[in-house]
């Protein structure tokens, strides 16, 4: 019988281990994403995972939110490719972090760090677990399920970034900050939009603020609770449906090798045959004349027309 094929994922790992082993990558560099590896070994996102689970359960590699992961310093890692006898993948003995104690506040800070740094698809109650060092089964007794942990996570970025103690005194302003603190917060963590359901919205407590903000901001201004209400909602969802999108970019470059202008690059040929045709002569001309999508100034374009819109219900005049 022939020997048996060393899985692929097993095999990238073994390339960044000897990276590792040898200083080329030192304590604190960077070591390659999820996406990255997807991209430079033209693997499945799941492989990829599983490349960073192993070197993290050897201790060699930790993430840093905000970051990513990392070269571990060599006081803490663990330099061999098998666990010590007796220990087993995911033991407090086996992982730096087990040692201490697993409180919900830890759960919740590894879920947000591989959210953050490695994308929705990599996070599950394995790899949660296989992060802290400790039994997946150990999670459950702090959260009942991947969704109860998501809500926790959606809590926890959310309350990081209070809204002012004073909204401003102009309603245009009060709503511009909550809009553009909104678009922040999906910015930082790309994962949140997707999370976040409008139509069966979870119970986020440090939400609420937002939703009491815009409400008695207009309240103030002579709306109507209900139209209030509905406001706040078309807000959220318009900075929402926009920050969807960046999510969705991160993934396709990961997937594709390519980002968005290199994307957009190979799809020129096709488009300029198109319109070749002369049947689009508005799209031709700004094409020639070039055009560069930023979602920034996309997402604060529409929020000034959303609260021109507003301002005929408040019987103001719009800005500008």
């Amino acid at each position: 019988m022939g020997r048996q094929a060393v899985p692929r994922y097993s095999q990238i790992a073994g390339e960044l281990r000897r990276r590792i082993q040898t200083g080329e990558l030192a304590p604190g560099d960077r070591v390659l994403s999820t996406r990255e590896i997807t991209k430079r070994w033209g693997v499945a996102m799941a492989t990829a995972t599983k490349v960073l689970t192993e070197l993290r359960r050897e201790g060699l590699v930790r993430a840093v939110p905000g970051v990513g992961t990392v070269v571990e310093a060599p006081s803490r890692s663990v330099r061999t490719a098998r666990p010590a006898a007796g220990a087993r993948p995911g033991s407090p003995s086996h992982s730096p972090s087990g040692r201490q104690a697993l409180t919900l506040g830890r759960i919740v800070g590894a879920a947000v760090g591989i959210a953050d740094t490695e994308g929705p698809a990599a996070l599950s109650m394995r790899r949660v677990a296989a992060e802290l060092g400790v039994a997946t089964m150990s999670l459950y007794r702090h959260v009942a399920d991947k969704d109860d942990l998501l809500v926790r996570m959606m809590d926890t970025v959310i309350a990081e970034h209070p809204l002012p103690a004073d909204p401003p005194a102009d309603w245009r302003e009060a709503i511009e900050l909550v809009a553009r603190q909104l678009w922040d917060l999906f910015r930082r963590h790309t994962w949140l939009a997707p999370a976040l359901s409008v139509t069966r919205p979870q119970l986020i407590t440090s939400a609420l603020p937002y939703n009491e903000w815009t409400l008695a901001t207009l309240d103030a201004h002579g709306l109507d609770l209900r139209s209030a209400f509905t406001a706040h909602l078309m807000l959220l969802n318009y900075a929402r449906g926009i920050a969807i999108n960046l999510e969705w970019e991160r993934e396709a470059e990961a997937h594709s090798g390519l980002d968005n202008k290199e994307w957009m690059d190979t799809q020129e040929s096709a488009l300029l045959a198109v319109l070749a045709t002369g049947r689009f002569p508005a799209f031709s001309r700004l094409t020639a004349a070039g055009y560069e999508l930023d979602l920034d100034a996309l997402f604060e374009f529409g929020l000034q027309r959303l609260l021109d819109g507003l301002a005929s219900l408040l019987d103001e005049n719009p800005a500008g």
